[in-house]
């Protein structure tokens, strides 16, 4: 589910605002509003992406989260013939405000 950042600016407070590492250098981003994971997107429903970090800062500069993560998921724990794996293996890294006024 996607929510337009137009629409997430005009929430007070988000419970927590996720920047995804997905891919070497490439970022997107997702918002839990009332326990409810929505990723971001542009008016026109195009996720936001960016192989640049500070520049999807930039652009959600005005949305206010109680907690802001960076989090990176490896897909390298699995063995061949090891036990299912039952939780995540995603690390989460608290992000500081930049001030990018």
């Amino acid at each position: 589910m996607a929510i337009a950042l137009s629409k997430l600016n005009k929430y007070f407070v988000v419970e927590k605002l996720i920047y995804h590492s997905i891919d070497l250098s490439l970022y997107q981003v997702s918002a839990i509003i009332e326990g409810v994971e929505h990723y971001v997107s542009d008016e026109r429903g195009k996720l936001l992406r960016s192989t640049k970090l500070l520049e999807l800062q930039k652009q959600l500069r005005k949305v206010t989260a109680e907690i802001t993560v960076l989090r990176q998921t490896s897909a390298y724990d699995e063995m061949i013939g090891g036990p299912e794996k039952s939780g995540t293996n995603a690390l989460e890294v608290p992000l500081a405000d930049n001030q990018l006024y």
